[in-house]
């Protein structure tokens, strides 16, 4: 009887380390792919508001330069051309600006 009762323990507590290691999974999983959403998120507000200002494309273009691997720079080649604004900020030489 001793012996059945200990197995049955250890069935269950490998049923329970099965149960505990697939919530653990999950929550990775979970942390993965929020961790992700957040990075298109940021990347896709930093790639508009570089279309639009001049200081956060020169700073973009500097990030993509720096980029470690060239399969990742090669993301961006086309992207310098759709980085002109057709409307460029003013300055603060611009006569319509000025106070």
């Amino acid at each position: 009887m001793a012996d059945t009762e200990l197995e049955r323990a250890e069935k269950r507590y490998a049923q329970a380390k099965a149960r505990l290691q697939a919530l653990k999974n999950r929550e990775a999983t979970r942390q993965r792919k929020l961790d992700t959403r957040r990075k298109v998120i940021l990347g896709g507000a930093l790639i508009d508001l570089a279309e639009r200002d001049s200081g956060a494309a020169a700073m973009l273009d500097r990030l993509i330069r720096n980029l470690p691997r060239e399969q990742d720079r090669k993301a961006f080649a086309d992207w310098g051309a759709s980085s002109e604004s057709p409307s460029p900020a003013p300055s603060s030489s611009d006569p319509d600006t000025s106070s």
